[in-house]
């Protein structure tokens, strides 16, 4: 009767609190430069060393500017930041994927593509989205900066056991449909705070026929509904994307490992806390409309009626109840993140480039999430279709996801984003964020405005950079 959650947490308990927290093992802590500086430096004044140097992974990815990274960073607080990262590191004897390191990237993109997230691990790091990751099988989720000071001490953590819940997606997934429009379409539904509390098993024939970039994307955005974390069983699609993997098990090791992933699943008279199914039939490409990710509707539905705290929302967007934003002109469009900044994004929103022209009202940046998608970006050509349209490829970072480096949307200039959160001044002092999908992404990208990109399923002669 036990769920999945239940089976891996229980398996990496080390110790009961009495009515208090449990005493949590750690298989990986990963460290970026923003969260990681003063656990570090508590563990230097402590005089203490890593429990477990081999199970941390750092590198820079939040101040990391996606151009000239040869060169010294700009920004002083920025450069200081990564600069600390790579010396505590060093200091430390934990690996560190330095910026222009072939293995560098964003942390939520690298560890799954290098096979250091597998089935049934228990993973943190100190930054929310850390959810990514459960797309492996695994109970991942974000903690705070003392935290991340006792794993490094100590390999485990204390924590409250979540609740747990199991949200059904039933049904295909219609055309132009894609996983992100499936997360905004779930956040919409259970508000911001539907799911706080509760850690989060995405089921169903929807979820079971997504790619692992799409089944990434839609465990990163789990704690935009309030989840401490969202996760996916193991499936055959998961043992396919680990295998070969640098980190990934090999021979006699995969074999055993392999073996183990398999029983990962919920039982069959598994009980959860809690229960809810949607039909896949009813999600269209979604897109958000206030300052907040649960602010969503159906790209072809209108604004709904606004409540007080909402009416702030749409004055700050300088939108209107029972507007269509269909049609309306964008001045910026970002493709990247630990949300969309994967191969099949990229392969997504050039599928709508194709034969097109970047409209000239939009500044893109297209941002890949680590050098080894830029790298395949490269080796399967879509650099060249995206060129040709009239798009350039950054270097990889967060970039616009948020404000910490030199990727900041201008005050006032509507942003048509990949990225997980739309909050005022998210991707800039005054900026305004229309969170999407890349495919409704590109279709803004091409035509300049709020397009439905099912209506663009097929490429068009070039339209010179038009509006």
């Amino acid at each position: 009767m036990n769920t999945l959650f239940d089976k891996i947490w229980d398996k990496h308990v080390v110790q009961m609190v009495d009515d208090g927290p449990t005493q949590l093992y750690i298989d990986r802590l990963y460290c970026h430069e923003v969260t990681s500086p003063q656990a570090f430096e508590g563990m230097r004044r402590r005089g203490l060393k890593c429990f477990r140097p081999d199970y941390i992974y750092c590198m820079p990815d939040h101040n990391t500017p996606t151009h000239d990274q040869d060169k010294p960073i700009e920004d002083p607080v920025s450069k200081k930041q990564v600069e600390m990262l790579e010396r505590n590191a060093r200091d430390f004897g934990v690996a560190h994927f330095g910026m222009m390191s072939p293995d560098n990237g964003i942390i939520h993109v690298v560890g799954p593509e290098k096979g250091l997230s597998l089935p049934g691990m228990t993973i943190v790091c100190g930054d929310s989205h850390t959810s990514t990751h459960g797309a492996m099988g695994a109970v991942a989720f974000g903690i705070g900066t003392s935290e991340v000071e006792m794993v490094m001490a100590s390999q485990c953590i204390l924590q409250q056991k979540p609740r747990s819940m199991r949200i059904n997606i039933e049904g295909q997934l219609g055309p132009g449909v894609t996983a992100k429009d499936m997360a905004l379409y779930l956040i919409a539904q259970l508000t911001t705070s539907g799911a706080t509390g509760y850690f989060v098993e995405y089921a169903g024939e929807a979820v079971r026929t997504l790619s692992m970039e799409g089944r990434l994307t839609l465990c990163n955005l789990s704690i935009e509904m309030g989840a401490r974390g969202g996760f996916i069983a193991p499936d055959e699609t998961t043992f396919n994307y680990i295998k070969g993997r640098e980190y990934a098990p090999k021979g006699e090791a995969w074999d055993k490992a392999l073996s183990y992933w398999k029983t990962l699943r919920s039982d069959d008279d598994a009980v959860f806390d809690k229960e809810l199914t949607f039909n896949a039939a009813d999600i269209e490409p979604r897109i958000t409309y206030g300052t907040n990710p649960g602010m969503g509707i159906g790209i072809t539905e209108l604004i709904p009626n606004a409540s007080p705290m909402e009416a702030k929302s749409l004055a700050y967007m300088g939108l209107k109840a029972g507007e269509c934003l269909l049609g309306k002109q964008v001045d910026y469009v970002f493709l990247g993140a630990c949300t969309n900044g994967r191969i099949e994004d990229f392969r997504a929103f050039a599928s709508i480039a194709k034969g097109r022209k970047k409209a000239a009202n939009v500044t893109a940046w297209l941002v890949p999430g680590s050098w080894a998608v830029d790298r395949q970006i490269r080796e399967e050509g879509l650099d060249k279709i995206l060129e040709e349209a009239g798009f350039a490829i950054r270097q990889p970072g967060c970039s616009a996801c948020l404000a910490m480096n030199d990727d900041k949307v201008p005050a006032g200039k509507l942003c048509v984003s990949t990225s997980n959160r739309n909050f005022e001044g998210r991707q800039g002092p005054g900026a305004r964020t229309i969170l999407c999908s890349p495919l409704v992404a590109a279709a803004a990208a091409v035509t300049g405005v709020i397009t439905d990109p099912r209506d663009l399923a097929s490429p068009s002669p070039s339209n010179g950079g038009d509006v």
